[in-house]
């Protein structure tokens, strides 16, 4: 009897896991742009979001967010593209869709150097839209105004993307009065791993992720390279860098386009699918980079938790605290705080896909962590959580997901650090 449950056991999770790795594919079939990963532009839609218990409305508002699309981060895409490109052009050694993309590359050429890691009209209306979006969601924490403060990391692209935050949200209410700060005193709270940042911080850096023991189990196609440089090439002899590292460079440009308002640029050399069929290899990539900063995010978590506290016990009159940040904050925290499973760490490299993707920490992902209050003074502060504006599940007990006691979600990730520290 007993092995007739375990073999039961075992199907009923082997259904499970076959059919949490269908819905990821079936969400990059539905939407191709989601296997660019963090070069995913934040999808501007809505989500259908549950009541809150009776008697409860939400109060505060904590919130971390990316900066919105944005050009390259580094000229030296840019660079090794136009000398690429220049090259073969000389050569010719570029087949006539590798000439179409380059006329149109060097037209675009000064508008890309100029542009180089600076939030483009996308990365601000993200931003916008995001901000509408949390006023029209949660109206009683914004309805009589009142204070916000927001914080952002030291870089011009989050800086802007925190200006169209803040203004959007003034003009749903001129009452709410935003105090916007860009410091060194406030780095820890965003970016902690800043250079400048004052605080310094030394901790323990984590395991590897175990699947890294199992990487050579993983199948992926390394062809892609093959495929796309003789589509621009006729010949790469003589040209800078190998072809692995050409193939990059144009897979790199190829997923920016969308943030700088590009498409098309590169005509027919790389398709949508075929990003799609390396995109869990490549996701195992992202799992291991934001895995490993998780630690160096608590800052992070202890300012939530912090100012959190502070407007519950009254020492603060704020009603939402905003942050701005990049990638490598967002990426590593959704795991330090176990966000939809992302901190369970699997053995098996084909379950990684299950509990992190990487087009969650899209351009402008945000984490919204958003705060209520019962009737009655004895009655439980409860919090739930969005993911990039839809409700996540967290590694807190409850019995009322998504909303979880505040006192249940403090000591946990208080527990959490601490076991760090």
């Amino acid at each position: 009897m007993k092995r007739h449950l375990t073999t039961l056991l075992l199907a009923f999770f082997a259904i499970m896991s076959w059919a949490q790795s269908n819905a990821v594919l079936d969400q990059l079939q539905a939407d191709p742009k989601k296997a660019y990963g963090n070069d995913y532009p934040y999808s501007m839609e809505t989500s259908q979001l549950t009541k809150a218990p009776k008697g409860y409305k939400p109060f505060y508002i904590s919130h971390y967010a990316r900066h919105g699309s944005r050009y390259y981060w580094s000229d030296q895409l840019y660079k090794d593209l136009d000398t690429l490109l220049t090259v073969a052009h000389q050569k010719h050694q570029l087949t006539q869709e590798g000439e179409m993309f380059y006329g149109k590359f060097m037209a675009a050429k000064s508008e890309l150097m100029t542009g180089i890691s600076e939030l483009t009209q996308l990365g601000w209306e993200q931003h916008q839209f995001i901000a509408r979006t949390m006023y029209n969601n949660f109206p009683e924490v914004f309805k009589k105004g009142g204070n916000v403060l927001a914080i952002s990391s030291l870089s011009g692209r989050c800086v802007i993307s925190m200006s169209a935050f803040c203004q959007e949200l003034v003009q749903c209410n001129p009452s709410i009065e935003i105090r916007e700060q860009s410091s060194r005193f406030t780095l820890d709270g965003v970016v902690p791993t800043d250079g400048q940042n004052p605080v310094k911080h030394n901790f323990p850096r984590p395991d590897k992720p175990r699947y890294e023991s199992n990487r050579d189990k993983f199948q992926s196609d390394n062809s892609l390279p093959e495929k796309i440089v003789p589509r621009v090439f006729t010949s790469t002899e003589g040209l800078p860098g190998n072809v692995n590292r050409i193939a990059g460079n144009l897979i790199n440009l190829y997923t920016s386009l969308p943030s700088i308002n590009h498409e098309g640029m590169m005509g027919n050399i790389i398709t949508d699918q075929e990003i799609v069929d390396r995109w869990e290899a490549s996701n195992l990539g992202s799992y291991s980079w934001v895995f490993s900063g998780q630690y160096n995010m608590i800052p992070i978590l202890e300012d939530i938790l912090k100012k959190a506290d502070a407007v519950i016990n009254g020492s603060s009159n704020r009603i939402s605290d905003l942050r701005f940040g990049h990638d490598t904050c967002i990426g590593p925290l959704t795991v330090l705080m176990g966000i939809n499973g992302a901190d369970i760490d699997p053995e098996d490299p084909y379950e990684v896909k299950n509990i992190y993707q990487n087009w969650e920490t899209c351009k402008a992902s945000n984490i919204q962590l958003v705060f209520y209050r019962g009737k009655k003074s004895s009655d439980e502060i409860l919090v739930k959580c969005l993911l990039n504006g839809d409700e996540a599940k967290l590694p807190v007990p409850t019995d009322m997901f998504p909303y979880y006691k505040w006192s249940d979600f403090r000591q946990f990730y208080q527990n959490r650090i601490d076991s760090v520290k």
